[in-house]
């Protein structure tokens, strides 16, 4: 059977990371994506970094399965195009800065009168309004304004840092897809089409703040005192290399202290239980035993040990060693196939599995406009009309 998404059309004028994954992975459960793209170098992802043919590592892992059309959007008959690309189509997907699209004759209610079912999905860096909408934005940008950087800091080392991802941009992402499935639901029901906005500050606010902002979220004076995760999230040193664990409950705890031969301090009350760790100064001293255990014990045991006690726990691997690591071989959830110009690629498949839907990611990667006559024929252009925009450097 076809993937979910199967029998829907996306157009696609987003670039980056937010809109592009966020398409990217409805094409993966079936949907089908055209990418419009601008004359020149196209999506700013097409940088030759990590690339062969033309298809870069950071481009096509946002833009699998996509057909490209590459046109300009100023010219009358370009703009045609992307009309006549969104009178059959479901969804319609754009990042520029807020105003841009209304200008270029692509807004929401320009697009609504040709298609009154169209779920139209404006992606933002701060929001269609505000005294900051008009500013340029990227990820780490976003990462500075959410507080993920300064919530960040390592006690050890107490300097702030990024996050060495997108994590904003996949934030809003996970946020687009979701959105987006969301109004076609509502559309099934018979809503009909609607406007969906969202803003990148917001996605991120609302991905970081579950435990990134654990200690603003009770406002009430007598709630009870607790530890970030943040300020508990560390590497832990063995005998000989690191390791990292996350003792959540009482009962990780417990088998923590099994693992390390310390059965005693189950029987403490200033470490049994999280509300006695919860006092900052039993919290510290609990981390000064637990340090001076882990050191005498090499990882591949501990490891053993706290497997063995039911406490999460893993190495810290490397790129590569990720690839070979039994669970991710086990699970088939990383996909080798071959480009016909780039060679071979090798990808994550999606991770959502459906048992009666089951998503099959359309493991290809066009070229900048790669796809342009075979987009612009199904619109009803003539090879003549195609020859004629080509020529006139409308169509790439």
């Amino acid at each position: 059977m076809p993937g979910p998404m199967d029998g829907y059309k996306i157009v696609d004028l987003t670039q980056v990371v937010s809109g592009p994954l966020a398409t990217m992975l409805l094409a993966d459960q079936g949907a089908e994506v055209v990418k419009v793209e601008p004359l020149g170098m196209g999506d700013v992802l097409r940088v030759p970094a990590f690339a062969k043919a033309g298809i870069g590592a950071l481009f096509v892992n946002c833009n699998r399965g996509k057909q490209s059309v590459a046109i300009d959007l100023q010219d009358e008959a370009g703009l045609a195009v992307v009309i006549d690309l969104v009178r059959d189509a479901d969804v319609f997907v754009e990042n520029f800065r807020p105003g841009a699209c209304e200008r270029l004759g692509l807004g929401y209610d320009a697009l609504k009168a040709v298609n009154p079912d169209l779920i139209y999905v404006s992606i933002s860096g701060y929001g269609p309004t505000g005294p900051f909408s008009d500013r340029p934005v990227l990820d780490p940008v976003i990462q500075g304004m959410t507080g993920i950087i300064e919530r960040q800091i390592n006690p050890e080392i107490p300097f702030p840092d990024l996050v060495r991802n997108l994590i904003a941009d996949k934030s809003t992402a996970l946020t687009v897809a979701q959105a987006i499935t969301a109004a076609l639901l509502v559309r099934e029901k018979g809503g009909g089409g609607q406007l969906v906005e969202i803003p990148m500050l917001d996605a991120t606010l609302y991905f970081f703040w579950p435990d990134g902002m654990m200690d603003l979220t009770m406002l009430d004076e007598d709630a009870s005192p607790g530890i970030r995760l943040s300020t508990v999230y560390s590497l832990t040193e063995t005998a000989d290399g690191k390791i990292v664990y996350f003792a959540l409950t009482d009962k990780h705890r417990h088998g923590l202290f099994r693992a390390l031969n310390r059965p005693e301090l189950i029987e403490d009350d200033r470490f049994a239980t999280m509300a006695g760790i919860s006092v900052p100064e039993n919290f510290a001293e609990l981390g000064k035993i637990l340090a001076a255990a882990f050191v005498e014990i090499p990882k591949a045991e501990i490891l053993a040990k706290l497997a063995e006690h039911d406490v999460p726990a893993g190495e810290i691997l490397a790129g590569e060693e990720v690839l070979e690591h039994p669970q991710v071989v086990h699970n088939e959830c990383i996909v080798t196939w071959e480009h016909p110009e780039a060679g071979e690629i090798r990808q994550p498949l999606p991770a959502a599995r459906f048992s009666k839907t089951p998503a099959v990611a359309k493991l290809s990667a066009s070229a900048l406009g790669a796809d342009n006559d075979v987009v612009l024929g199904a619109l009803g252009r003539s090879s003549d009309e195609i020859a004629a925009m080509r020529a006139a450097g409308t169509l790439l």
